[in-house]
């Protein structure tokens, strides 16, 4: 069972996530959740801005963004941050690019395909998490026609929206397995209702991040007919951080100063799970019980080109996107590089 056992909960350790500790420079910080932070720090002394807006969504890959709120990394930065709610990752985008918001936090999907409609250029400015054994899967429930990844044919999925993380990792698992995605009835249903909607027969089967497949296990017996974590999607690059070309070429102090407070809180995420369990409590709104169960991303905070290059491969080679995108033409300045 997926989620379901604290020996699956142990962090994987990536280049991007190992290159943290060469640049542990400073100790960052800031409040909680939404909440301003006096800029009593002495430090962040010519920065252009003193606060930021970061809009998020309150997912499990949020960890060491709160760490960083939650533990005073943003303030020593001289950073109040706040948070600003969004209901999904293009909505994150769309508030960044309307300058509702300085920062998006989404998966990487949206950034690639705003830069190839030419709707925003965006500037990727750190990494948040990747897929982790058992982090993300597709799922069903014990009275559904699904029982294995064959029986995916031609069934109704639920996902959040076309070409997000959820279609396009469910697509390229399907095809590593030769199952034809081409006759799916694609459910599109938000995730906080994907396991009613397995139970009630709305959908055969959903993809799911953790903590929905944890809390799914536990309220409809929802059990994995896949793990995402494995052919072309192993260790794939999930979430991360980015912001218009013009505010990062307007704001490069105040951007090193939240990628010193990123890296910091990432590291100490990394080596101390007891510190995120409590965060996810108080700002996923996670119950106690599921937090300590469920399987964590894969946290990061240094921008890598080849790992993230297999982004908008697989959106091109699933025809999300109608032409290729060098990765490294997006990804902005970071600190200590």
């Amino acid at each position: 069972m997926f989620g379901i056992g604290r020996s699956s909960n142990r962090f994987r350790t990536r280049p991007a996530a190992l290159a943290v500790a060469a640049v542990l420079a400073v100790a960052t910080g800031c409040g909680a959740l939404g909440s301003e932070v006096s800029n009593s720090s002495s430090s962040g002394s010519g920065l252009e801005k003193h606060t930021l807006k970061v809009s998020i969504l309150p997912t499990t890959d949020l960890g060491p963004f709160w760490l960083a709120q939650d533990g005073g990394f943003f303030q020593a930065e001289g950073l109040t941050v706040e948070s600003v709610i969004a209901a999904s990752g293009q909505a994150s985008l769309t508030k960044a690019i309307s300058g509702e918001a300085d920062i998006a936090f989404s998966t990487y999907p949206p950034f690639f395909i705003a830069r190839s409609s030419g709707s925003a250029d965006m500037q990727l400015v750190a990494d948040a998490t990747s897929v982790n054994p058992k982090s993300n899967a597709i799922v069903t429930v014990p009275n559904s026609p699904v029982k294995n990844i064959f029986d995916l044919a031609g069934r109704k999925i639920a996902i959040t929206a076309k070409n997000t993380a959820a279609d396009l990792l469910t697509r390229s698992v399907m095809q590593d397995h030769n199952v034809d995605f081409g006759k799916v009835k694609w459910v599109l249903v938000a995730l906080p209702n994907v396991a009613a909607a397995l139970q009630q027969g709305q959908a055969d089967a959903a993809y799911l991040p953790e903590p929905y497949i944890t809390q799914a296990a536990k309220t409809v017996g929802a059990i994995p007919v896949i793990d995402i974590n494995s052919g072309a999607t192993q260790d794939f690059p999930l979430t991360g951080y980015g912001a218009t070309r013009k505010w990062v070429r307007e704001n490069p102090k105040t951007l090193a100063a939240f990628q010193r407070a990123m890296q910091k809180a990432t590291h100490e995420t990394l080596n101390d799970r007891a510190k995120v369990e409590p965060l996810l409590v108080r700002f996923a709104k996670i119950d106690e019980d599921t937090a300590k169960l469920l399987t964590l991303p894969g946290y990061g905070s240094i921008l890598d080109a080849r790992r993230l290059q297999r982004v908008p491969d697989l959106l091109l080679q699933l025809g999300a996107i109608p032409s290729p995108i060098d990765v490294n033409s997006m990804i902005g300045p970071q600190a200590g590089r």
